[in-house]
């Protein structure tokens, strides 16, 4: 959805810059592209680009928790249990959309497996974002998406859609929330 949103971006005329976990993917042309493997790298390189951007978009589906502790070395197999301690990763777009600026805009993504749009304008508040899109697990993995565009004044259901076709949609919502002195 990342690289969609990029594509469609571009094509829009903004200058574009993607933090991407690791992918196979490329980015397109004109499309500036950093790739980072960890949440503390990823939220190191948004902070650093979210102070000069118009707009924010959160897309990648960045993992909630991560081990404590990593091994320096292999953990060889044993017939105990093992223990692994899970810490929470950072909030990423909520601490980029609490440090915006006047006229930014951002947007988040809320993959959820049941109760998405209560789940979705939770988020929404709690994050601080101007638009949020709800979408189901469904999508991971597919070029189909059903999702559900939501703000603090509406909600808009979308019928199933290829990314591409979605992210075009986000894109004019982003344009539209940007006002005409911005663009």
């Amino acid at each position: 959805m990342g690289f969609a949103l990029a594509r469609a971006a571009r094509a829009a005329g903004a200058r574009v810059e993607v933090v991407s976990g690791p992918t196979a993917l490329s980015a397109c042309a004109g499309v500036a592209l950093t790739r980072v493997t960890t949440a503390q790298q990823m939220r190191r390189e948004v902070l650093r680009r979210s102070r000069r951007a118009q707009v924010v978009i959160a897309a990648a589906a960045v993992s909630d928790w991560r081990v404590l502790r990593v091994a320096a070395h292999k953990i060889k197999r044993s017939s105990r249990a093992l223990r692994l301690t899970l810490i929470p990763n950072p909030d990423i777009i909520r601490e980029a959309a609490s440090r915006r600026r006047l006229g930014q805009v951002f947007i988040g993504f809320a993959l959820e497996t049941r109760d998405a749009q209560k789940h979705a304008r939770r988020k929404l508040a709690r994050k601080g974002l101007d638009m949020i899109v709800a979408n189901g697990s469904a999508s991971l993995g597919s070029n189909i998406i059903r999702a559900v565009l939501i703000d603090r004044r509406e909600k808009r259901s979308l019928a199933p859609m290829t990314k591409a076709r979605l992210a075009r949609i986000i894109i004019r919502e982003a344009e539209k929330r940007l006002g005409p002195r911005t663009r």
